[in-house]
């Protein structure tokens, strides 16, 4: 079976196609800067093709029927024709508390992800507009829709609450939701399998670092608790989002900034967290280069991001009441080594014991810890899109 899995962003569109049962990615590539100068299509086939296309492209419709062209060109594409793709997956941000599992597109459904539109205004638009497209351009081909915040609906009562008049929650459904579930659940099933333990009998923590981070707490296979909250702004400080902040902050800031709602919303979800901090980039390796360079403001928020990290693990290791596996994905989990080692160090109490050589390796799949170590600690290369091409594949051949 051949599915086309989408992550539409607000200017981009990722895109995977897989070959299901096996596992097979055919081609992958992005769209960028969608509605902007310098668009492009960025095409790879797994032998080894590669193609870049420049030219204007309006809209998220444009894009993907630029990407279908590619996928079935004949010089370019892995598709004979369109008639060969029977289902498509799209990356949701947020269902609100409509969905705890994964669910075929259906008009229904498609109104339920616009309610939660005003949950998720920076991430629903434009994954609804990927649906709105494949709708036009292959109306007959079954869609589904894989939620972020999926996993985490297995977060009880008092997890999810915050602390404000309950009638908020009960009218407007505000409450924490947590997100990433893709990423959290693929490597947290892929870790105990690695290790030959029972998912449903395990304690872990699952750390996706990248531009935006966020840690889980697993038990007994189930989500206990996600760092993010109603929004994905609540948790650690990430690339250009504040993390944890006390509420009152916003409101003296905004008094005295004299500034609007809008404005807020974009200075802690754009102009905040390591980039607001360090003054030089939301990119981990240029703030690293700039720390080693002596910027002191570089260097601080290096230990912000590792101590807020560490400091998450700690709870959760005691609202867990123990931890036999610590998992490391997303761009800098995978790969920034001294980002790793910063976290790692002084965790020893929890009876995390660290291989020093084996901690140097990046981008694989591994255990890090040493052989007696009483914490597994691993790296585990997130596979989201191929967890959208699974749970697509379930769902569409269940209807069959």
């Amino acid at each position: 079976m051949k599915i086309i899995v989408l992550n539409c962003g607000s200017s981009s569109i990722k895109y995977q196609l897989f070959d299901l049962p096996k596992g097979e990615v055919l081609a992958k590539g992005l769209v960028e800067k969608i509605g902007l100068k310098g668009s492009a299509i960025k095409h790879k086939r797994n032998d080894g093709l590669n193609k870049t296309i420049v030219g204007e492209i309006l809209d998220h419709q444009q894009g993907i029927e630029y990407l279908l062209g590619l996928l079935s060109s004949v010089e370019y594409g892995s598709l004979k024709s369109l008639d060969e793709i029977d289902a498509v997956g799209h990356r949701v941000v947020h269902a609100a508390e409509d969905f705890s599992n994964s669910v075929k597109i259906t008009t229904e459904v498609i109104n339920a992800l616009e309610r939660a539109t005003e949950l998720a205004p920076l991430h629903n638009p434009p994954n609804l507009k990927g649906i709105y497209a494949m709708t036009q351009l292959l109306p007959e081909v079954p869609q589904v829709g894989v939620f972020d915040t999926a996993f985490h609906h297995s977060m009880p009562e008092y997890v999810y609450l915050y602390g404000i008049p309950y009638v908020l929650y009960q009218k407007y459904k505000v409450r924490r939701y947590g997100f990433h579930g893709t990423s959290h659940k693929y490597v947290s099933s892929r870790a105990c399998e690695i290790l030959e333990v029972d998912f449903t009998k395990q304690k872990m923590i699952t750390c996706h670092l990248g531009n935006g981070s966020s840690i889980t707490a697993i038990k007994n296979g189930k989500s206990l608790e996600n760092s993010m909250g109603m929004t994905p702004t609540e948790g650690l400080i990430m690339g250009t989002r504040t993390g944890d902040i006390d509420p009152g902050t916003l409101l003296f800031i905004a008094e005295k900034e004299k500034t609007s709602i809008n404005y807020t919303r974009i200075l802690i979800n754009k102009f905040s967290g390591m980039l607001g901090v360090s003054g030089v980039s939301s990119d981990m390796r240029d703030i690293e280069k700039a720390a080693e360079e002596g910027n002191h403001r570089a260097k601080v928020a290096l230990e912000m991001f590792a101590y807020r990290v560490k400091k998450y693990i700690g709870s959760y290791a005691a609202a867990l009441g123990g931890l036999d596996i610590l998992v490391f994905t997303g761009g800098i989990g995978e790969n920034d080594i001294d980002t790793r080692k910063r976290i790692l160090t002084g965790l020893d109490f929890l009876g995390i014991k660290i291989d020093n050589k084996k901690i140097m390796w990046r981008g694989k799949e591994m255990i890090i810890s040493t052989d007696d170590s009483k914490v597994k600690v691993m790296v585990i290369p997130t596979q989201e899109e191929l967890m959208i091409a699974k749970d697509t594949y379930e769902i569409v051949t269940k209807d069959k």
